[in-house]
């Protein structure tokens, strides 16, 4: 039976934010629509305190910023950047074309296409999450997308060197500074001085995700990657103060990034809550993780490793740290997750800086139906078709030609009709009725 140590804030409480977001967002769509460049100055100014001549860096700007950072700085930079071209390379061979006879005379085939635009959202406010430019603008290059545009808010009131040349490294081919609503609105409906993009992609805070949910349509987006989320699966094999770090190291993304304990030990979660207690006195950004833990953090007992499993799964969280004595039991048996992270020799921050895997993931249960970023996000899969003979094309206009009259589509059956009596030896085929058997 599930116990609950610790709970986070009521449900009712949380609805009542979004439904707060949601109203501010759509406010700051209209206006950028209506009024392009201008609205987009504004937001920025009220929200960032920024307002540049340009908020595209040149090329002087981004070898400016470059030459700020030192080599080690840059050497870190490209090993994780190797790490992440590498895995993506990996997943992007993984994809084939394909071309196959499926009926004598008939080809089918698809083509994996890249998109033609794609606009990359890195945060970049609170902490400069350079490590997001690898996760979405080296992966889109790596799937070939022709034009990645990367934008970044302002941190301390200028663009973040670590930030400007990591999107550079990536091979972002505009780079903005801008950051927040208006910088995701401004790509996917376009400005004065910003052409539009077709996809959305990366991370963001509550007001940003609402964002890229409201625009879903108008362009396409990665996924909904809200406040981020982490969940440790431990058992009495885990240790109080790794499950401690483990959650406190990404409830300190934000004030909203829940962060819960799922256990089959009662001792190790009243460990880990003292641990928990004790880390919060001497973190350096206690300041929003204890708020995180305190209004987002729960502590879950079950009875057993099935329990936990059934409640893992819905949860569908957007990190699983697995911390038991069998982490494989769960990477054969969870079916909803954004990442997992199996056995203390890993760790979420790793997939978020420098592994290899992407760190954009689904928030909010929708691990459900989704995973994280990846190189075929901007990729197309486009079916294609040709028919090579005369008998081919007969046949299927035969058959094609009943069918549509069974759903009482009389065009559609005329297109069908129209080739039996072409390729066909049944000219006297009737126009708007359906070609009748043979046998």
């Amino acid at each position: 039976m599930i116990k609950y140590l610790k709970r986070g804030k009521d449900v009712q409480v949380r609805a009542d934010e979004d439904a707060r977001v949601r109203a501010t967002v759509e406010s700051i769509i209209k206006d950028v629509e209506a009024r392009g460049d201008a609205a987009v100055r504004d937001y920025s100014k009220q929200f960032d305190n920024w307002d540049p001549a340009d908020f595209r860096l040149s090329a002087d700007a981004v070898e400016k910023a470059r030459r700020s950072l030192s080599a080690r700085e840059i050497e870190d930079i490209a090993f994780a950047q190797k790490q992440v071209r590498n895995f993506a390379q990996i997943q992007r061979d993984s994809m084939q074309d394909v071309e196959v006879e499926t009926y004598p005379g008939v080809v089918l085939g698809h083509r994996n296409i890249p998109m033609d635009a794609v606009g990359c959202y890195i945060p970049g406010g609170k902490y400069p999450l350079l490590a997001s430019a690898h996760m979405s603008v080296l992966t889109a290059k790596v799937a070939g997308v022709k034009r990645v545009v990367a934008t970044a808010p302002p941190y301390q009131g200028a663009p973040h060197p670590a930030i400007v040349t990591a999107m550079s490294m990536a091979g972002a081919d505009e780079i903005l500074v801008l950051g927040g609503v208006q910088a995701v609105v401004a790509m996917a409906v376009g400005t004065e001085t910003i052409a539009p993009v077709d996809m959305l992609v990366g991370p963001g805070n509550m007001y940003v995700a609402e964002a890229k949910r409201q625009l879903y349509g108008r362009v396409g987006i990665d996924l909904f990657a809200g406040p981020t989320e982490t969940l440790v699966i431990a058992d009495e094999t885990a240790d109080g103060e790794m499950c401690a770090v483990d959650l406190l190291g990404q409830a300190e993304h934000g004030p909203t990034s829940p962060a819960i304990l799922l256990t089959t030990s009662e001792r190790l979660a009243q460990e880990t809550m003292a641990e928990i207690d004790r880390q919060l006195k001497i973190l350096p950004t206690a300041a929003i993780a204890a708020v995180s833990w305190a209004e987002y953090g729960e502590v879950i007992v079950c009875d057993t490793q099935e329990e936990m499993l059934k409640k893992a799964n819905e949860l569908a969280f957007e990190h699983v740290q697995v911390l038991t004595r069998d982490p494989d039991y769960f990477l054969a048996h969870m079916t909803n997750y954004g990442a997992l992270f199996l056995g203390p020799r890993t760790n979420v921050s790793f997939g978020d800086k420098v592994i290899g895997t992407n760190h954009t993931l689904p928030t909010n249960r929708n691990a459900r139906y989704t995973g994280g970023l990846w190189v075929g996000k901007f990729l197309k899969t486009c079916t294609y078709q040709k028919v090579l003979t005369d008998e081919a094309s007969a046949l299927m206009g035969e058959y094609c030609s009943r069918l549509c009259h069974m759903e009482n589509f009389a065009g559609h059956g005329e297109q069908a009709n129209l080739r039996v009596r072409r390729y066909g030896t049944r000219a006297e085929v009737p126009w708007y009725q359906p070609v009748p058997a043979l046998s």
